[in-house]
């Protein structure tokens, strides 16, 4: 890895929040950090991470919204988003947060392997390198 690859974190329970954080840096990636939409986006335009995690419930805009917009904007739109969600089986949610350009979604309580093998897999996918294959 060239350079130590950015993630932002928009998730607005702390607890979360700090957790994925901590994980992320153990795994030798910089970490930056939201607990906002409004903040996620002032985040991702100034320090145009190579990654997103994005939560859904969030307390002003929601992360399909936040996700859209990050998406719609010509600095921030290649940037993989990655959903983490504890909304389950809402198929309606679930289309339009694909429809707003989120590559994957994980639900809450996510398994750290699961999201390590995303992360890296989008990460690859991001500077040209062979992805690694997701192990079951």
């Amino acid at each position: 890895m060239a350079g130590k690859k950015k993630i932002l974190v928009v998730e607005d329970h702390s607890e979360i929040r700090r957790l994925l954080v901590f994980f992320l840096k153990q795994m030798g990636y910089d970490a930056i950090e939201a607990a906002t939409g409004m903040a996620g986006l002032a985040q991702a335009s100034t320090t145009l991470p190579d990654l997103i995690t994005m939560d859904l419930g969030l307390p002003d805009i929601r992360g399909v919204e936040v996700t859209a917009r990050l998406k719609a904007d010509p600095a921030t739109k290649h940037i993989p988003v990655i959903v983490i969600t504890a909304y389950y089986g809402d198929e309606q949610l679930l289309e339009s947060v694909v429809a707003a350009g989120a590559c994957e979604v994980l639900y809450k309580p996510v398994s750290l392997r699961v999201l390590e093998d995303s992360l890296r897999r989008y990460l690859a996918a991001e500077s040209h390198e062979e992805p690694l294959q997701q192990s079951n």
